[in-house]
């Protein structure tokens, strides 16, 4: 059977770009609303579902819009909705980017997990792959199989760099709680200066991404640094990780595994196949989204 939840929450916190402090007020929808999400802050309070038809932005983040609603960073919280197997809420934002909060699922999941799911008197539809689906975007290559439920297989590559090559799994969407929840986005110190400069990461610290250290750093970059992370950053970047410790050795896949079930869950509430991910990005993620929702047919 469909799901909602309980009862209403709220969570407040910045935006990691915007830096806008933003209220997230997460209530109960009726059967077969889905996810969607509501922009209270502009007038006629417009709305836009969380599917994967109305992706409209990908860099550094997953966007959806819908006539004039848009909201950003959404990749953390649906990936925390389609784990616990949330399939209708009504999502109430007072900003155009969900907060980033730790950098991971964690406080979502724990919000919903207190809450507690509600069961609606309307069957669940689950979807299974017609054939198998594979697509790729650039670095990265996405592969669906049919199966008789959720799991995914995630490969990254960052040479030259502390993270280099990983792995992560996840054999069932019960291990997300423990297992991937808590892993945090990430970031390479030689990335923070032109994000900067794009006017970006005004809400990113050292509270809510890993910071791998991947090449030297002149002074000027140091002392501003230094103003960001309010901490000393001359004692920090001779470090592969300025703000260690990592949850688990391969923290950054795992993270990527995070962001794909979020943005996979774009497709569908409940897909039954096996995922295997190689290099995954939210560009990729989401264009095969879509892909998969075409190759999906609904049964009992």
């Amino acid at each position: 059977m469909q799901t909602t939840l309980n009862k209403e929450f709220t969570i407040k916190g910045r935006g990691l770009h915007s830096g806008a402090v933003v209220q997230v007020r997460v209530l109960p929808a009726d059967a077969g609303n889905g996810i969607s999400m509501v922009r209270t802050d502009l007038a006629g309070q417009p709305s836009v579902q969380a599917i994967a038809a109305n992706v409209c932005d990908t860099s550094r983040g997953t966007t959806i819009a819908h006539q004039g609603c848009t909201v950003a960073t959404i990749e953390h919280l649906m990936a925390a909705f389609h784990a616990m197997r949330v399939d209708n809420a009504r999502v109430e934002v007072d900003g155009g980017e969900i907060p980033i909060l730790d950098g991971s699922s964690r406080i979502w999941v724990e919000a919903i997990s207190a809450t507690g799911l509600a069961t609606l008197p309307v069957k669940r539809p689950k979807h299974r792959l017609a054939q198998p689906v594979r697509l790729q975007v650039g670095a990265s290559t996405l592969v669906a199989e049919p199966s008789d439920h959720f799991s995914v297989e995630a490969t990254i590559d960052f040479p030259n760099t502390p993270i280099g090559h990983q792995q992560a799994a996840l054999t069932c969407l019960d291990e997300f709680e423990t297992q991937v929840a808590p892993c945090r986005t990430f970031v390479m110190l030689s990335d923070i200066e032109p994000l900067l400069n794009l006017n970006l990461i005004k809400g990113g610290d050292l509270d809510n991404a890993l910071v791998f250290v991947d090449k030297k750093t002149d002074m000027a970059t140091i002392e501003r640094l230094t103003t960001l992370f309010h901490r000393d950053a001359a004692k920090l970047v001779d470090k592969e990780l300025i703000n260690g410790p990592q949850l688990f050795d391969n923290e950054p896949a795992r993270h990527k595994m995070l962001d794909f079930i979020g943005d996979i869950s774009l497709a569908a509430h409940d897909i039954q196949a096996h995922f295997t991910i190689n290099c995954p990005g939210h560009k990729a993620n989401t264009a095969f989204a879509a892909l998969v929702a075409q190759n999906m047919v609904c049964c009992d």
